[in-house]
C-alpha cells in the first residue's frame, strides 16, 4: 500500500484500488516499512484504521486484477495462507501497542479471487477464527471481530463504508 500525496488515501501495491481514510481518526499503511527498518522478522497487515469504535486492521488481497499471477492457482483456504493471515494479525498488534493504540481491534480480510462468494468467504472466516484467540489471560479481548469480505461487502458495511475502497482512475 502507498499513501498517496500524504492524504489519507492508501493505494494497494498494484495501483488498482485505494482506501479513502479521510474520515479516520488515525490511519497508517507504514507497519511494513517500520518492521523492515527494524529488521524485525514480523508479518504485517496492509492497513490500520482508527475510528470512534476502535482500530480496524485490514489485510487486502485481490487475485481478480489483470496483474494477478496465476490467479486460478490462488488458494486462500490453504492451511499455509490461513496461518499467514492469522500471523499478520498477531504481529500487527505489536505495532498498535507501541503506537499507543489500546482500543478494541477488529480484523478485516478484504478478499477477491476467482470463484469467491459469500459462502466461501464465511467458511474461510470460520477457519481463520479458529487460529485467533478471543481473550488474553486477563480476560481482555485481543480481537473484537473478524470478517472476510469482498470489496462490495466492505463498501456496503455500516462501519467500513466510511473508508470506501474504490478503483483508482488511471491517467
Amino acid at each position: 500500500m502507498e499513501n498517496k500525496d500524504n492524504a489519507r488515501i492508501f493505494t494497494e501495491e498494484n495501483g488498482h484500488y485505494a482506501f479513502d481514510c479521510s474520515s479516520a481518526v488515525w490511519a497508517t499503511d507504514q507497519i511494513h516499512t517500520v518492521y523492515n527498518s527494524l529488521g524485525a522478522p514480523l508479518k504485517d497487515v496492509n492497513l490500520a484504521i482508527e475510528d470512534a469504535e476502535g482500530v480496524i486492521l485490514v489485510e487486502y488481497k485481490n487475485a481478480n486484477i489483470p496483474e494477478a499471477v496465476n490467479r486460478n492457482a490462488f488458494q486462500p483456504d490453504s492451511e499455509k495462507k490461513i496461518m499467514d493471515v492469522s500471523v499478520k494479525f498477531y504481529d500487527s498488534l505489536h505495532y498498535l501497542r507501541l503506537a499507543g493504540k489500546d482500543e478494541s481491534v477488529s480484523y478485516v480480510y478484504v478478499l477477491e479471487y476467482p470463484h469467491g462468494d459469500s459462502v466461501t468467504r464465511r467458511r474461510l472466516r470460520n477457519r481463520i477464527q479458529t487460529r485467533l484467540q478471543e481473550a488474553a489471560g486477563n480476560g481482555r479481548k485481543l480481537i473484537e471481530r473478524l470478517e472476510v469480505l469482498s470489496i462490495q461487502e466492505w463498501n456496503a458495511h455500516a462501519r467500513y463504508a466510511k473508508f470506501p475502497l474504490g478503483k483508482v482512475e488511471k491517467q
